[in-house]
């Protein structure tokens, strides 16, 4: 009992410290990952702790409950623009990234050809939680925002590929890397097809079932969302491409009990995050660090002055980016958990460098997520590329009250609705339908007939089940946002 309490205390504060360290971050200007991760690293001088294969468990369940709250906090009005960009970074970005870096690895670290580019595909892809924690509350131009956040959710499969093929190549020199690329196409395959699949399932479940307990609707998208990862991954399929595939899906539907799940999903993936950078931080010997730190930064500084550079410039090289965009996108290579994640695979194998390769990892990560994630702002500022104030975007939450039929809805108006400029009392809502609520400059009003809607305005709309469509259209208009929701 002595035990379970002691790891019930640390993981305690394991979670209270990691918090408050959020603010600290912010006002540092640091990812909280950082501070997760140095965390971590002192705690080891108290705690000993070697378990790759739980870390690597720990840390490939909390990647699918990243992705999944980032998933469905993506629009997809916004990301369609910029599939081929952000398609051609997590696929063609990331194995020229992972050949350059692997070179110059191979060279510092005096490693044989294919334990170099194995490092450098372990550092190739960027990371979805770092990317999402940075990007999330700043107000970067909305276009690049969006190519980011789906280049690092989609850039995993490839890093994965060739982080288990180079692996395989190491321990069977006769193992055909023709073949293997077949294998990932089949693996992005079957990622998009079960993605969809599962997702479209996941929302016609949530809507139609009646559960009596309304805080299990969150549990039981998350249960989908592991199931995702789980049954594609045993398919030979990429279970981190469909977990995203099916996120976004699932964030753009329109889904009852919409506020609870992403209110869960955002609390459960910072908790994550928390656990696992921590446990990762465990991992780490400062002194080893120490082995490598010429070699780490010589290498996180072609990483993030050459390698990565070069891969946005010739990935991009017809997409409509601008020299400034391009350089934004460039700088915005952030690693994080997956690279770290990536790197106990070589020590499961039992592969000679293996630990040489982890600590390494976890410099290059290191310094990637300080220098990088801490002037994100700065750079976006010089290049003139912050965006403006959003006002166009219809964001639609729905709160469900128990075992009722009604719900509250929380839509925001965009300046093309037809309910701008127009009292409430000649609003043609449906019947039993009822505007509780209007927040304009982050005041809330209390609503009357003769109130206004202005657009950027957010309304909670009290509405059965069967009057939610006829609401939305009444608010929001036969648009583009209308129709993604219906």
């Amino acid at each position: 009992m002595e035990l379970i309490g002691a790891l019930l205390f640390l993981l305690s504060v394991m979670l209270i410290i990691g918090v408050l360290t959020t603010k600290f971050s912010s006002r540092l200007g640091l990812p909280a990952l950082i501070l997760f991760l140095l965390g971590g690293m002192i705690l080891n001088q108290f705690i000993y702790f070697d378990n790759v294969q739980m870390t690597q468990f720990i840390g490939t369940l909390a990647l699918i409950i990243i992705l999944f709250d980032g998933g469905t906090q993506t629009k997809w009005g916004r990301i369609r623009p910029i599939l081929g960009p952000a398609s051609s970074l997590a696929t063609v970005g990331v194995l020229i990234t992972s050949f350059a870096t692997g070179i110059a690895a191979m060279y510092i670290l005096d490693f044989s050809l294919l334990e170099g580019l194995l490092l450098g595909a372990i550092v190739g892809s960027t990371d979805a939680a770092a990317v999402f924690s940075v990007l999330g509350n700043k107000n970067f131009n909305k276009r690049l925002t969006s190519t980011l956040e789906a280049e690092s959710g989609s850039n995993d499969p490839m890093a994965v590929f060739l982080t288990v093929i180079l692996i395989e190549m190491i321990q069977i020199p006769e193992t055909s890397i023709w073949i293997a690329f077949g294998g990932f196409f089949l693996q992005m395959g079957l990622g998009l097809i079960l993605g969809m699949a599962l997702g479209k399932i996941t929302v016609f479940v949530i809507n139609k079932i009646n559960l009596d307990i309304s805080g299990l609707y969150p549990v039981l998208a998350m249960g989908a969302a592991v199931f995702t990862y789980a049954v594609t991954d045993s398919l030979g399929g990429s279970g981190l491409l469909a977990v995203y595939v099916m996120a976004v899906f699932v964030g753009n539907s329109d889904l009852t009990h919409r506020f609870s799940i992403l209110r869960f999903n955002e609390g459960f993936a910072w908790m994550m995050q928390i656990v696992m950078f921590t446990l990762l931080g465990l991992l780490v010997f400062p002194k080893q660090l120490t082995d490598v730190l010429w070699e780490g930064i010589l290498i996180a500084i072609i990483l993030m002055f050459i390698a990565r550079p070069i891969a946005v410039f010739i990935s991009m090289v017809f997409m409509k980016f601008d020299l400034k965009q391009k350089l934004f996108i460039s700088w915005a290579g952030l690693k994080g958990a997956v690279p770290i994640v990536l790197a106990t695979y070589p020590i499961i194998a039992g592969l000679e460098n293996s630990n040489l390769i982890f600590n390494t990892v976890f410099f290059v990560v290191l310094i990637s997520a300080l220098i990088q994630g801490s002037t994100l702002s700065w750079l976006a500022e010089k290049l003139r590329l912050t965006g403006a104030e959003e006002d166009g975007n219809a964001s639609i939450e729905l709160i469900n009250l128990g075992n009722t039929d009604s719900e509250i809805m929380k839509i925001s108006i965009p300046k093309n609705s037809p309910a701008v400029g127009i009292t409430l009392i000649d609003l043609k809502l449906p019947d039993d339908t009822l505007i509780i609520g209007i927040n304009r400059n982050k005041k809330l009003m209390t609503p009357t007939g003769t109130s206004i809607l202005a657009k950027g305005d957010t309304v909670f709309v009290l509405s059965d089940k069967e009057n939610r469509k006829a609401a939305k259209l009444a608010l929001l208009g036969s648009n583009e946002e209308t129709e993604m929701y219906t």
